[in-house]
């Protein structure tokens, strides 16, 4: 979920401030893969049987797995076919969807604020109202941490959501049919994409949108030469990719980009952003027509006005039960909880698999508050690092349970581990058969599809 918008706590609604109810309220707020997870899980155990009443909150209206949002920008992936809605989900699987944008929190009478939502005409689709919450779940996930650098919100597109996905999708597909239409050559840097930020997001851009921009000119587009005109340049301050992931990671994701012919530029500090394109600290600037920034992350700004206690990156500090330090009715998960590693004063790292983990354990913690149990710590399993470059390779290290050290992987087998971390997170959305079905749909129906997205 994006960042929330901070103000003044709503009015409660007579309808939200009915009689309480007896059975118990357990309200998520972030349907991300954390918050989807538990808010189906919760339904189908505790929702089903009657024995709470769950509720998920969320500012957007359909749900789409954040580590495929590179393959929607690139246009490789059909939305459509991978998005799921709320009101569905919630149907199927007793809970209560409920849209709108958590604005704060008042922790005395245990109910949430949501901010009025509008449509594009400036309408209004629902009015401030307020929910009311017996055990409280935050996973409201991440926002993308500028730095405070010049022209990154005016001029660069983060990749948080699907529509800011999409609108790099759409910038691009319309660069290239510009540069195909125009009267004059091909201006230098006209078609150039700079991608600011080589974490997994931003290295796994720069091997999607190499394959997906030659199969968009391969559609008719032949005033443009893909080996003359587009260039990919990925910038990262660290002194080497995939700064966060093993040193042997990192050399053959380089390897294989810099094949590939993308520009790989590590120990690369950005101090501008211009229409024109990247300034480096030092003096050299880089012509590019479309600037994508996945440098950082931090908490997102509403997290700073809940009175709980903040951490590093405007992360919420929870316990090892992930319990919020100051109220223990209110849990957070993901990328908004700043939750202890297991190295010595370290923490996650934004992960899809620590989310997913995350997510099981609360499921559990909120059975055993309700049965009056003591909850346990949270342990993460690490299970390795997986980064998919494309159609052409996937490097990665598993954590090998036998042995007890990290096992470097690549290529085929890679690629199929890295698949099964969406399937595993859509059985936990579906169950196994319905996930087997949707993916036999999916490989028959690409069959007489575009490989990339034309519009």
């Amino acid at each position: 979920m994006a960042d929330g918008v901070m103000g003044q706590a709503a009015p409660a609604t007579a309808a939200d401030l009915s009689s309480p109810s007896d059975v118990h309220r357990i309200v998520v707020v972030g349907g991300g893969a954390g918050g989807l997870e538990l808010a189906t899980r919760l339904g189908d155990s505790l929702g089903r049987r009657g024995q709470a009443r769950v509720t998920l909150v969320d500012r957007a209206r359909s749900h789409l797995w954040k580590p495929l949002l590179h393959e929607v920008a690139a246009g490789s992936l059909d939305v459509d076919d991978h998005e799921l809605d709320y009101l569905a989900q919630a149907h199927w699987h007793h809970f209560t969807y409920r849209f709108g944008e958590m604005i704060g929190i008042d922790r005395d009478r245990k109910l949430i604020s949501l901010a009025p939502t509008f449509d594009e005409d400036g309408r209004q689709i629902t009015p401030a109202r307020d929910e009311h919450y017996d055990t409280l779940v935050l996973a409201i996930g991440s926002t993308t941490n500028d730095f405070n650098t010049p022209g990154v919100r005016d001029h660069a597109i983060p990749l948080e959501t699907t529509e800011q996905a999409r609108r790099f999708n759409r910038r691009l597909l319309n660069a290239c049919i510009r540069a195909q239409t125009q009267a004059g050559p091909i201006r230098p840097g006209q078609l150039h994409v700079a991608i600011i930020g080589a974490g997994a997001t931003g290295t796994e851009l720069s091997a999607e949108l190499h394959r997906a921009t030659r199969q968009l000119v391969a559609y008719g587009l032949d005033r443009i030469d893909p080996e003359r005109d587009l260039r990919i340049t990925l910038i990262e301050a660290a002194p080497r990719i995939l700064p966060a992931l093993p040193e042997r990671l990192s050399e053959a994701a380089t390897k294989l980009l810099e094949g590939l012919g993308v520009v790989v530029i590590a120990g690369g500090r950005v101090s501008a952003v211009t229409p024109e394109g990247v300034q480096l600290a030092d003096g050299r600037f880089l012509e590019s027509e479309l600037v994508v920034w996945s440098a950082g992350v931090k908490g997102a700004p509403v997290l700073t006005s809940l009175g709980l206690e903040m951490a590093r990156m405007q992360q919420l500090a929870v316990l090892p039960t992930l319990q919020t330090t100051q109220d223990p009715d209110i849990f957070a998960i993901g990328d908004c909880a700043a939750c202890p590693g297991p190295g010595p004063g370290g923490f996650l790292p934004p992960r899809a698999q620590a989310a997913h983990q995350q997510a099981t354990h609360v499921r559990n913690q909120i059975i055993r508050r309700l049965k009056g149990q003591p909850l346990k710590p949270f342990k993460y399993r690490d299970f390795g690092s997986l980064v998919s470059l494309g159609h052409y390779s996937t490097v990665g290290s598993l954590m090998g349970v036998l042995v007890g050290k990290s096992l470097m992987v690549e290529g085929y087998f890679a690629r199929l581990m890295y698949r099964s971390l969406y399937k595993m997170h859509q059985r936990a959305l579906h169950g196994s058969f319905k996930t087997a079905m949707a993916t036999l749909a999916r490989m028959l129906s690409q069959r007489t599809e575009p490989r990339v997205k034309l519009h």
